[in-house]
């Protein structure tokens, strides 16, 4: 869990040198064989996303961990989000059993805790409610280290943060902080390792996380659009990538990234790459010396090389840390996404530790056996098309990511878990689930994306994805494995009128608009292709402009105006009433009736974003009272 202990009176120079000290005495720690070798420790950090009762993210984790131990949960970069870690155990026996009980206990807590907070829990990559509206810095939990990372990366940038990710969607957003991160929720797994055989069990790690991947996405939708199947991969490259203009230009490496090579023979490669390339975001005080430390005898904290090194975002990132007064290394897997339920968590780690040990067993030195490029490939066809990906694998045949998983991989994991004595029936079951949910083709993605397909013709997007939450929340609660899930449908709302409380939940997004200098000619055949009334006018740039309604088109054909070429800009209304996605919707109401308009433009920074019209209220109210009267 990260250290919030940051103050700024620790200068970079100061920093550089402790961090450089740090290096060197890890050097020595691993050259002397005082890193623990004996022992194979598995573990994991889990992050919850904070719901109110309308299924938005609800910024209530400060309360929420007032009344959960300390010394396992704390915060997250958004206030809506928190973090538990689980304790770490040897890699044998029942301890996929006992680190699963140990979770549901540590979900449970949470959902009573946030309970008491108003507050429910659900376990997802994205949640699907969130909006940009609650990516702002009030709802940036307000602990120093988050500061200090969201004030040194606007500065390393030295512009706005621009995201775009294309899917079957695509979503363009610019933001003025790193809080698009904070839509981020993962399921992290470590796995101890000793420093002899770091190099050939991390480059493994990184060679399996690509199927691992395609079977566990969990992440299909941001801000409403559709997108990868794991769509935090891309996101968080760009939320928390920091390049300056000339480190973009000439291709510098990013801060979120796969890597670009195997690793040769030890950790300290990694970390030495890492303090080369990247500038130090944040800096802390440390106790005292880490090599004063190492010459008393003690083992050193190396705090400044923790620190920095959690400002680095591998996806399976080196870790050093001390269990039981013993250092050691592990690695960190920061690519599966949190839930959907418990069960399918566990699952996912089982085959991550199964296939380690496997591989290790059967490929040796994977860098002598393949291309490290075809294993960056493979990550990236995972995190965009889930099992759909199409992996060039060890053997050098090109694999279907299913066919691979149920044909190849499922039993050299069940095989790895053996080697390490894990108990049979928790491998089998555990194990047996990733085979059902790769079979059937029901990732938590897909679900999701199916689910969202069932509810197409009904209800507003927001409503679909508020429904969706609902769903996820309750097979949360159930804790069945998300293959075997219901898909969602509108009739899971429980508190239809939360959903339509603002503007921003009800309107259009999928916009036709036209341009001041268009023939009023282009906004009538608009008119009839699509069956609207309004067509909003927007500059080349996005900015509304004005707006054309059906009534002013018919009075231009009334008075014959219309039978000579006519230029929007000339019948338009170039001044609109206009609302912004926070308005109530019952404020809009009142405006539309007090002005006596039939549709309002919603801007976002005087940029167009959205419409709400009058049947929009009209099915609203519609839906409302069919329910309230079924209800009665």
């Amino acid at each position: 869990m990260g250290d919030h202990a940051v103050r700024r009176e620790t200068g970079p120079k100061t920093f550089m040198r402790d961090l450089l000290e740090d290096v060197r005495v890890l050097e020595r720690m691993i050259d002397e064989g005082r890193i623990e070798a004996d022992v194979r420790r598995v573990g994991a950090e889990q992050e919850f996303v904070l719901v109110d009762g309308a299924q938005q993210p609800a910024n209530t984790a400060l309360e929420v961990l007032s009344r959960l131990d300390p010394r396992q949960f704390t915060t997250e970069l958004g206030l809506f989000s928190l973090e538990a870690n689980l304790e770490p155990r040897e890699l044998s026996g029942d301890c996929l059993a006992g680190m699963e009980r140990e979770l549901q206990s540590i979900v449970d807590q949470v959902r009573a805790a946030a309970a008491e907070a108003g507050s429910g829990i659900v376990l997802c990559g994205i949640l699907p409610t969130l909006e940009q509206g609650h990516l702002t810095l009030d709802s940036m939990t307000p602990h120093p280290r988050y500061i200090e990372l969201n004030r040194t990366t606007r500065e390393m940038r030295g512009q706005q943060f621009t995201t775009l990710i294309k899917g079957v969607d695509q979503l363009q957003v610019t933001q003025d902080n790193v809080m698009l991160e904070a839509c981020n929720t993962s399921f992290r797994t470590h796995f101890q390792v000793s420093a002899w055989e770091f190099a050939r069990l991390y480059n493994l790690a990184q060679l399996v996380t690509a199927p691992v991947l395609a079977a566990a996405v969990n992440a299909p939708v941001l801000l409403r659009r559709r997108l990868w199947q794991e769509t935090r991969i891309p996101l968080m490259q760009q939320a928390l990538d920091s390049p300056s203009e000339a480190m973009t230009q000439r291709g510098g490496r990013q801060r979120v990234s796969f890597g670009d090579r195997w690793v040769v023979e030890s950790p300290l490669e990694i970390f030495r790459e890492d303090i080369a390339r990247f500038p130090i975001m944040v800096a802390a005080d440390r106790e005292e010396s880490s090599l004063a430390t190492l010459c008393d005898g003690r083992v050193p904290k190396l705090e400044a090389l923790c620190l920095h090194n959690g400002t680095v975002y591998r996806w399976n990132r080196p870790c050093y840390g001390i269990t039981d007064g013993r250092p050691h290394l592990r690695i960190e897997n920061r690519a599966l996404p949190a839930g959907p339920t418990v069960v399918d968590e566990m699952a996912n780690a089982a085959f991550f530790y199964g296939l380690i040990g496997a591989l290790a067993e059967e490929y040796g030195d994977v860098a002598r056996a393949m291309p490290f490029d075809d294993a960056k490939a493979n990550f990236h066809a995972a995190a965009r098309y889930g099992l759909r990906s199409r992996f060039r694998w060890i053997d050098g045949r090109t694999w279907d990511a299913d066919e691979l998983i149920l044909d190849h991989l499922l039993p050299r994991a069940r095989h790895g878990l053996a080697l390490r004595g894990v108990d049979d029936a928790d491998s089998e079951r555990l194990l047996g689930i990733i085979h059902e949910r790769v079979a059937c083709g029901r990732t938590g993605a897909q679900w999701a994306l199916d689910s969202l397909t069932n509810m197409a013709d009904h209800g507003h997007v927001q409503e679909r994805m508020r429904a969706l939450t609902a769903a996820m929340s309750a097979g949360l609660e159930r804790r069945d494995p998300v293959h075997t899930w219901e898909l969602a449908d509108l009739q899971d709302e429980s508190d239809d009128l939360e959903s339509v409380r603002t503007v921003g939940q009800m309107m259009t997004t999928d916009l036709f608009t036209v341009r001041p200098d268009d023939l009023v000619d282009l906004a009538a055949s608009l008119m009839d292709w699509k069956h609207i009334r309004h067509v909003p006018v927007e500059s080349a740039e996005g900015r509304l402009v004005g707006i054309l309604s059906h009534r002013t088109l018919l009075r231009t054909l009334a008075d014959g105006s219309g039978t000579q070429p006519l230029a929007i800009r000339e019948i338009m209304c170039g001044d609109p009433f206009t609302v912004t996605p926070e308005t109530s919707s019952l404020e809009a109401i009142h405006l539309m009736q007090r002005h006596r308009v039939s549709c309002l433009p919603i801007v976002k920074e005087g940029k167009l974003v959205g419409i709400v019209t009058e049947r929009d209220f009209i099915e609203v109210s519609s839906r409302l009272l069919d329910r309230w009267l079924q209800s009665g």
